[in-house]
């Protein structure tokens, strides 16, 4: 925008209007500037002000026009059409977009050396350990795993640090910014914080040394009574009544709300916390705390609901390491019982009130582990038929309340995957060597610390054999859609081990080859390592049918994949599907019997399972 100096006439209409300037001269104007929309305006310092030519809506239905009241101004520069009034302090050293509404504020100000809460260095997993996580404007789910998880690996740990410092140097100012349609009403304090277009803050108590990534696709609220500083906020995400948020980053459309307190913690893609607290947490998406008593602390989770009176927290010190869990894509039932879901990596299960850890129980995937007295019973691969996992098949998806354009963390939401159904392989493996060696009709196997009775183990290994039919069979109908000779793989990536980095399922050798581009210097910004996420992300679809292409060679111990092989493997999908589907129907059943639901709801959900049979071909 073009600026002007003031002519006398404008100097003198406003000084009519009780406006003082500590030096005229330093006060700049667009074309279109009219003095008479300005009342008891202070001016210090080096100020530009735009045009007032429309009325702004301060609430439905009541509109007053642009302009300035009661307020004073330092090295600021105002753009067209804001309403500001009534800054009992003043606004100092910031650039405010267009359309902007602020009233009834007290402090709005940048200092000198602030950072808006990019480049903090936190510690999560590990609430008094060092540093392993900084956070920055363009962090996401992956990028943040990622940096915890190789934390130990020096070099790799420069190259990333050197990086993201690079990125914040490139784009950092000295003068706070305020986007197009910012909207700040009822607030007492902003410091050191950059607001992005469209966001509302409506009553907040103090906002330090943050970055929020607002736009009129995915616009952010903040509310009542919120205090927050070193932080970072991004698109479509709310922080509502009396938060108090700390050294924490929040990803895309979440929603922390009800006296919610964190401190150094991270909330990605959809996680939703409100009431209880969380400290060093690694929230992943769709995570979610909704009670009072629940205190999230030292963990890694996602796709996850913390139950009432959870405590992630380790009271109960021992001497030497500590041993961190990994909670992803874990439910909790209302006993209290974990479902060792297929991202666990080490799971937390909560027995009369201790947390205990459970790292061998890792390749068991979808099992229920519970405690009676001092004995603890696993159900291998249970979870694989509840309603409880139908349902959340179909919920997650659903539930991503991110526009497009707005999703930086990748959300990867296929149940069975090479990484889930990698853990299923090594389950009915373990599964089948128990029964080998312990014989076919014992009551009851021990795996390590647990007991697994007869009937569990196995109906275990028969869950999981239809877990594996579904899976290979759900593949290659995909595969087949778009190749029906059916080549073998066009490449060998994906054939070996795979992981999950907080929503991206990928293999380890592209987790390796991404190390190595960062250390070699191939993968030099930030762009380009979230860009090498995008790109293995793009390819899973290739990966995973160079993965599965293996497994059902080795399932049905064939040497190559014909069509006729398809066929046959194609019927045991539709009879795996079937067989799942009518286990699901028994567990609905029988959770109607027990009084729980309606008779309506059991019909629904009946009548959803009915329909199954058309994704069969």
């Amino acid at each position: 925008m073009d600026y002007r100096k003031l002519t006398d006439e404008e100097i003198n209409v406003l000084e009519d209007h009780n406006c003082w300037a500590e030096d005229w001269s330093r006060v700049s104007v667009a074309d279109d500037f009219r003095p008479n929309y300005m009342h008891r305006v202070m001016l210090y310092g080096d100020v530009r002000i735009g045009a007032f030519e429309k009325n702004v809506e301060v609430s439905k239905g009541f509109c007053k026009h642009s302009g300035i009241s009661n307020a004073t101004l330092r090295n600021v520069t105002v753009g067209d059409n804001c309403l500001i009034e009534n800054v009992g302090n003043y606004i100092n050293n910031y650039n405010i977009g267009d359309d902007c509404y602020i009233s009834n504020v007290s402090t709005i100000e940048t200092t000198e050396g602030a950072t808006y809460g990019e480049g903090n260095l936190i510690s999560v997993l590990n609430e008094v350990g060092d540093g392993n996580l900084i956070l920055f404007k363009h962090l996401n789910s992956q990028f943040a795993a990622f940096m915890v998880k190789h934390f130990q690996d020096k070099e790799l740990k420069d190259c990333i640090r050197r990086l993201i410092r690079e990125e914040i140097e490139a784009t950092s100012t000295d003068c706070g910014t305020l986007g197009t349609g910012v909207k700040i009403v009822n607030t007492k304090e902003i410091t050191n914080t950059n607001i992005c277009d469209d966001c509302e803050v409506n009553g907040a108590a103090r906002l330090s040394d943050c970055t929020i990534l607002s736009s009129p696709e995915a616009n952010v609220y903040i509310g009542t009574g919120v205090i927050c500083e070193n932080s970072i906020i991004s698109h479509g995400s709310s922080i509502i009544n009396s938060v108090k948020m700390q050294d924490c980053f929040v990803g895309e459309a979440c929603k922390i709300s009800n006296g919610f307190t964190a401190s150094a913690s991270v909330f990605f893609a959809n996680s939703y916390m409100s009431n209880g607290e969380a400290c060093a947490a690694f929230c992943g998406p769709f995570s979610a705390s909704h009670h009072k008593s629940s205190l999230l602390i030292g963990g890694m989770f996602s796709f996850y609901n913390a139950g009432s009176a959870t405590n992630f927290s380790n009271h109960a010190y021992k001497m030497g390491p500590m041993h961190w869990g990994v909670l992803e894509r874990g439910t909790k039932t209302a006993s209290g019982a974990y479902l060792l879901m297929p991202a666990t990596i080490g799971t937390f299960s909560v027995c009369f009130g201790k947390l205990m850890h459970h790292p061998d129980t890792r390749n068991l995937p979808f099992s229920y582990l519970i405690a009676y007295g001092d004995v603890m019973y696993l159900s291998p691969g249970r979870n694989i038929t509840t309603v409880g996992l139908y349902r959340d098949i179909r919920k997650w998806p659903k539930r991503d309340m991110r526009p497009k354009g707005s999703q930086k963390s990748i959300v990867n939401f296929d149940w069975l995957s090479p990484f889930s159904v990698g853990e299923i392989v090594k389950g009915k493996k373990i599964l089948e060597n128990l029964r080998e060696s312990s014989g076919y009709d014992v009551s009851s196997y021990n795996f390590h610390d647990y007991v697994i009775n007869g009937s569990s183990l196995h109906k275990g290994i028969k869950y999981y054999d239809i877990a594996l039919r579904i899976y290979m069979g759900a593949v290659l109908k995909r595969v087949l859609k778009v190749d029906p000779e059916l080549n073998p793989p066009t490449t060998t990536i994906g054939q070996g081990d795979w992981t999950d980095l907080s929503g991206l399922l990928l293999p380890v050798s592209e987790e390796q080859r991404l190390i190595d581009d960062i250390k070699n210097g191939t993968l030099d910004t930030i762009d380009q390592v979230t860009g090498r996420f995008e790109e293995i992300n793009d390819n899973y679809r290739r990966y995973q049918w160079a993965w599965t292409y293996r497994l059902i060679l080795d399932y049905y111990q064939l040497d190559a994949l014909t069509l006729d092989d398809a066929a046959r493997i194609k019927q045991d999908y539709i009879t795996a599907r079937r067989a799942w589907i009518a286990e699901i129907r028994k567990d609905a059943e029988k959770e109607y019997r027990m009084g729980d639901v309606e008779k309506e709801v059991l019909d629904n959900f009946i009548n959803n399972l009915d329909h199954e049979v058309d994704f069969e071909n």
